[in-house]
């Protein structure tokens, strides 16, 4: 069924501690923090996790407004603050970097200003980042929608949630091949299985130290440090992880001179350079590096 076939409710405020543009909106949704967000026809940007569907566009004040199917107005209205982490004030933590004295991160952080880091579910967090390897955003986005469409429970008329870890474990690998996984299906099959097996292992990640919580997810099939890095980070609210992928290694070798060092090596300077905001630091670095890429 089309998604015009839904009745969605009237723009509701939603305020954030600081002014977001639309260009800051589109790198927050659509910057390799998640992979659920597309361009909606009428320009605003549709979303969904957990069972939240939402559209969102920028205020003149702004903030933000936001949409939904009238359905899920309730839920939505809970939701989707936690998932903007809309009381964290990120521009007082970037304020806390090195900008000072690392010209090229006040430069990030002016072409950026208003950068969020969303506060994702756990679970779907997992699964996107287990999703990547070797992936682009786009293709991580394809893979992702096909998984909801053909195994997530229907939320809204066309528009499936992802399906939890327990769904997943009764889904056959050929199945998830055709959902465009590739080698990923064997990881995601096997990661899935685990976690049905120990209800509340994943809730107890949010619970652990950093270190303690990065180890605990490398147990699971398929996440190396990159993935458990960005599964902290954008599922559990840790700042003091610095995933390292592609676009961070070229930042590291051209803007601070890390040529030959190790993706490893990379995220130790980063966690001590940046200091315990360095996963904020990260997004600002990575989505400088892909602007310019795309230039």
């Amino acid at each position: 069924m089309p998604s015009s076939a839904i009745v969605w409710s009237g723009w509701q405020p939603l305020a954030l501690p600081e002014p977001l543009s639309p260009a800051v909106l589109a790198e927050i949704v659509d910057g390799g923090q998640t992979f659920r967000w597309s361009r909606a026809p009428d320009g605003a940007w549709q979303g969904a996790w957990s069972d939240s569907v939402v559209h969102l566009k920028p205020s003149e004040s702004g903030g933000l407004l936001w949409s939904s199917p009238e359905n899920l107005a309730g839920v939505v209205a809970s939701q989707l603050p936690p998932y903007l982490a809309a009381s964290v004030d990120f521009a007082r933590l970037a304020d806390d970097l090195p900008w000072r004295s690392d010209p090229h991160l006040a430069r990030c952080l002016e072409a950026f200003r208003g950068l969020r880091l969303l506060r994702q579910p756990l679970g779907e967090t997992l699964l996107g980042f287990l999703c990547s390897a070797t992936k682009q955003i786009v293709q991580i986005k394809q893979i992702v929608a096909l998984l909801a469409q053909r195994h997530g429970r229907e939320i809204a008329a066309g528009i499936h949630r992802l399906p939890t870890w327990t769904e997943l474990a009764t889904v056959s690998e050929e199945q998830l091949r055709a959902c465009l996984l590739g080698f990923r299906a064997r990881y995601v099959q096997q990661t899935a299985r685990f976690l049905s097996e120990r209800p509340g292992w994943l809730d107890q990640i949010e619970q652990l130290p950093y270190v303690e919580a990065k180890e605990r997810l490398r147990e699971l099939p398929g996440v190396g440090e990159k993935v458990a890095d960005c599964v902290l980070l954008f599922g559990a609210g840790r700042l003091e992880a610095f995933p390292v992928d592609v676009w961070i290694i070229k930042a590291m070798e051209n803007r601070y001179g890390l040529e030959g060092w190790t993706p490893q090596q990379i995220a130790r300077f980063g966690r001590v350079h940046f200091g315990p905001f360095a996963g904020l630091a990260q997004q600002y670095l990575f989505a400088w590096e892909r602007a310019q890429g795309r230039g």
